[in-house]
């Protein structure tokens, strides 16, 4: 029985080291990012679900006749015929230079 010479043998142990980095380690990494890319995935829709119902619930309010009242008597300053409406501003202030 022949013997391999030894840069056969460090030939033959590289192509093992090789093939076996090729079939578990190289795949085990891609497999483990992967989770990780669908972990975060997971997280991100499950925020959007939450904002989504968060707006869904928003615009239910909005089609209310008490929340439509409310708007338009608070940003536009609305009131129904009949009713009056007062602002209170404030007092012009004075300003006054004094010459050098």
């Amino acid at each position: 029985m022949k013997r391999w010479s030894r840069p056969a043998r460090i030939a033959l142990l590289t192509l093992m080291v090789v093939a076996f980095l090729f079939a578990f380690v190289f795949p085990t990494r891609a497999l483990l990012a992967q989770r990780k890319e669908e972990n975060r995935a997971r997280d991100r829709l499950e925020l959007l679900r939450k904002e989504s119902d968060s707006l869904a619930d928003e615009a239910e309010r909005l089609r209310s006749d008490e929340e439509i009242e409310r708007l338009a008597r608070e940003r536009f300053h609305l009131v129904y015929p009949g009713e009056e409406s007062y602002a209170v501003v404030p007092e012009a202030s004075t300003t006054t230079t004094t010459a050098p």
